[in-house]
């Protein structure tokens, strides 16, 4: 099977930062796109940004320049960098992995993963 597992998160003041990393583990040949989503109380998941695996990235409109997503290929990982932190960024951010072709027994995929999710509170 395929795991992801997130670090980073936590609270923050206003106008910080934070980073949050993500790991995919699993006999993995080869994620589609990695990315992070967020939901906040009350609110629908939403995609936050996303990157593939040929760099092509696509990020929420609210978080454009002050967020920004990398990948590491080869070691199946991703890292958002957020920066100019606001209260309205509170939420829990969940990594995700997309198109993943794997191997169990067989070949599998392509399928997609989550993370546990990991809190991100902005606040004074």
């Amino acid at each position: 099977q395929v795991q992801l597992v997130e670090s980073g998160g936590g609270l923050v003041q206003p106008g910080g930062s934070l980073r949050l990393s993500c790991a995919a583990s699993g006999s993995i040949f080869h994620i589609n796109a990695m990315g992070w989503y967020r939901q906040a109380p009350g609110k629908q998941r939403e995609l936050v940004a996303a990157l593939t695996s040929i760099g092509d990235a696509n990020y929420e409109d609210s978080v454009k320049g002050r967020f920004t997503i990398s990948r590491d290929n080869a070691k199946n990982t991703v890292t958002l960098q957020m920066n100019s932190l606001k209260p309205e960024d509170t939420a829990v951010y969940y990594c995700n992995a997309e198109g993943v072709i794997y191997m169990t027994d067989y070949v599998m995929g392509p399928d997609d993963f989550w993370g546990q999710g990991t809190q991100v509170t902005v606040s004074s």
